[in-house]
């Protein structure tokens, strides 16, 4: 998952009357701490942060055999439920900072590498296709939408997940592919 501020640098300044933009970046850390500590939630005990990357933050689920299940898919419905909750976070933040920051998430799923990379500052990261495509998912992704491929719509539309379809749309490097929204879950 890919989950962007797509209008953050619209708010990000660097002015005397913020300390110089620290104010600006007080607030996004505030922000992706949020994200941070929902993830200790047991609703959620299958996603794994990766990184933040300025104002994207990265997080997938099912990495290791004891999270992932290929059965019921439990770990792709945990990180959509994920990304709807930080989504109604954001809401949460921007009424009680007078704000109207918006995300923008992308999904996909399939196999990834994962491992530790550098001998200064070393930092764990996952790659592979699935990787690329989730972050065109939100590359080419609405603000305030979560935009899933066809493969995840097939997983969680038969777990009661709601969606709207979104058609083709043109990927960099896969060329055409049929994408959704993700817009809820019925109870």
């Amino acid at each position: 998952m890919f989950a962007k501020i797509t209008n953050f640098s619209e708010f990000y300044v660097e002015l005397e009357a913020n300390n110089e933009g620290v104010e600006c970046l007080r607030l996004l850390n505030e922000i992706l701490a949020d994200f941070d500590e929902m993830l200790s939630e047991d609703r959620f005990n299958t996603i794994e942060k990766i990184k933040t990357i300025g104002e994207c933050y990265m997080a997938a689920s099912g990495l290791t055999a004891a999270t992932a299940d290929h059965v019921q898919f439990r770990h792709v419905a945990q990180l959509a439920d994920y990304a709807m909750a930080i989504r109604e976070q954001l809401i949460t933040v921007n009424e009680h900072s007078y704000n109207s920051f918006t995300l923008r998430i992308g999904l996909s799923m399939g196999p990834v590498v994962a491992g530790v990379i550098g001998a200064k500052k070393p930092q764990y990261d996952i790659w592979g296709n699935s990787v690329n495509i989730s972050s065109r998912m939100e590359s080419t992704g609405v603000p305030d939408k979560i935009q899933v491929t066809e493969e995840v719509f097939k997983v969680l539309e038969p777990l009661g997940y709601t969606f709207q379809a979104r058609g083709s749309v043109q990927v960099k490097g896969k060329g055409l592919m049929t994408t959704y929204f993700l817009t809820g879950k019925s109870d």
